[in-house]
């Protein structure tokens, strides 16, 4: 897989990618957590360079958007202290969160299924002149001894791209020491019975359909997995961890924001959320 990686060492190569994502023929279906896996690890392996490209000025370099709405950590306080907190990022991607974290003064890790982020995650490090320390690994089989950080934190990073994301919230509360914090956002659930469209209003699909998002190639292998469940699976899967919910944001649509992002925009949201952000804690005792 390494061969194909060098033309990031210290420069960006993203001149002239394309910034359609995804050409996979869409269905929803059941899928196992191993070929979830290894859709998934192949998809952003494949696509980081474009959706760096097509993102990554409105993620920043250096900064922790919670979602296409644009909420900010340095506005929002999700993740509450963090200056002198060890934190784990969760999904990390490029790993934007996770250097803005680093001049809050935050010692963090990064992890992340596609070793092509990791790359870009380097790239901006040599860019900036910071280094966030990243793994390769499977979210829900972290590489980390238990009760070795104080923070965890995930933008829109892993939870919905695994068939077990109970076992993922087990993960988190392992590796957390008691009184530690896990935020993480997602799309919010009632954008599952909409199209992918920006424009439309009519839901199609049925908010209680269980079944992945799945795109096949041409043999019919699956290409890219994402799964989804409602608000009431997600408190379960939480408490069932041994965690605490604190808070449940849904970011409102900014006034004036007319970035289109897929299937959010100002239209829809101005109407309906598109961002759930889970904020718990596991109990000091």
């Amino acid at each position: 897989m390494n061969e194909h990686l060098s033309d990031l060492d210290g420069a960006a190569a993203l001149d002239g990618v394309p910034t359609e994502i995804g050409d996979g023929l869409p269905e929803r279906a059941h899928v196992s957590a191993e070929e979830t896996r290894r859709a998934n690890r192949s998809w952003w392996d494949r696509y980081a360079d474009a959706y760096q490209a097509e993102h990554g000025e409105f993620l920043g370099d250096v900064a922790f958007v919670w979602g296409p709405e644009g909420l900010d950590e340095a506005t929002a306080g999700l993740l509450g202290e963090v200056a002198g907190r060890r934190v784990l990022e969760v999904g990390c991607g490029a790993g934007q969160c996770g250097r803005w974290l680093l001049t809050q003064g935050a010692e963090v890790v990064g992890v992340d299924l596609s070793f092509r982020q990791l790359r870009h995650s380097r790239r901006l490090d040599l860019k900036h002149g910071l280094r966030l320390p990243a793994v390769q690994a499977d979210a829900c089989r972290l590489p980390f001894a238990d009760t070795v950080f104080d923070l965890a934190c995930s933008a829109y990073g892993a939870v919905p791209f695994v068939a077990d994301s109970a076992a993922l919230m087990r993960e988190i509360a392992r590796v957390l020491r008691p009184g530690g914090r896990w935020v993480f956002s997602v799309t919010h659930p009632i954008r599952w019975c909409f199209p992918d469209s920006p424009d439309s209003l009519v839901a199609t699909d049925s908010y209680f359909d269980r079944r992945p998002y799945l795109e096949r190639d041409e043999t019919g292998a699956v290409v890219y997995a994402e799964h989804h469940r409602t608000l009431g699976d997600r408190v379960r899967e939480i408490v069932a961890a041994g965690l605490r919910l604190v808070d449940l944001v849904e970011p409102e649509w900014p006034e004036g924001h007319q970035r289109v992002w897929g299937g959010w925009s100002p239209l829809r949201g101005r109407l309906i959320p598109g961002t759930a952000i889970f904020v718990t804690e596991k109990p000091a005792g």
